[in-house]
């Protein structure tokens, strides 16, 4: 069964991760988002889920003005081959939600861990991060341990890989130990 907001937000509510969602008219391009979201504090994002070659699937997340190469990504994140979008009906078996509403929440849908959950190390560096609860009508807002206690208690090992560096200064981290929270 897929989550709907309310399971998410009972979902956080139970793992102990503060949220606060605002509402709004749908969005589903970052110009959207930025037209019509009106003023809330800290970091939008702008979420791609991908396939790589061998169907490896990947959600990366990043702030909402990253430049993402999908020619060179794949040598970034471990990715087997070019990366290709993910089909409409794929995107909703995994991560349960529609096109223009991917977010870093859908991998609570992905019960199966099909997905490998890249986060830009700028986005990582912000302490508020906004992204949509499973629907592009509502924007939540978690903390930056908030999210990354998200994906632990979903069962995903969020990777952060720093985009923009020069590939010679280039790292991949694990996400942050949420354990503390």
């Amino acid at each position: 069964m897929t989550a709907t907001p309310e399971d998410l937000f009972a979902f956080l509510d139970g793992a102990g991760i503060a949220h606060e969602t605002k509402h709004h008219p749908a969005l589903f391009t970052v110009e959207d988002s930025k037209r019509l979201r009106g003023v809330i504090p800290g970091a939008h994002v702008k979420n791609l889920f991908l396939k790589d070659k061998k169907g490896a699937l990947f959600l990366v997340t990043a702030v909402e003005d990253t430049v993402i190469d999908l020619k060179t990504l794949h040598t970034i994140i471990g990715a087997q081959g070019r990366l290709t979008f993910g089909a409409a009906d794929l995107l909703r078996e995994v991560l349960g939600v529609e096109p223009g509403s991917v977010t870093p929440f859908g991998v609570i849908n992905d019960r199966l861990h099909r997905v490998a959950v890249i986060v830009d190390g700028r986005l990582a560096a912000h302490e508020r991060i906004n992204v949509h609860p499973l629907v592009n009508t509502m924007t939540t807002g978690v903390s930056r341990e908030g999210l990354f206690a998200f994906f632990a208690a979903t069962g995903h090992d969020a990777r952060i890989v720093d985009m923009h560096a020069p590939e010679s200064r280039r790292t991949v981290a694990a996400a942050p130990d949420a354990s503390h929270l």
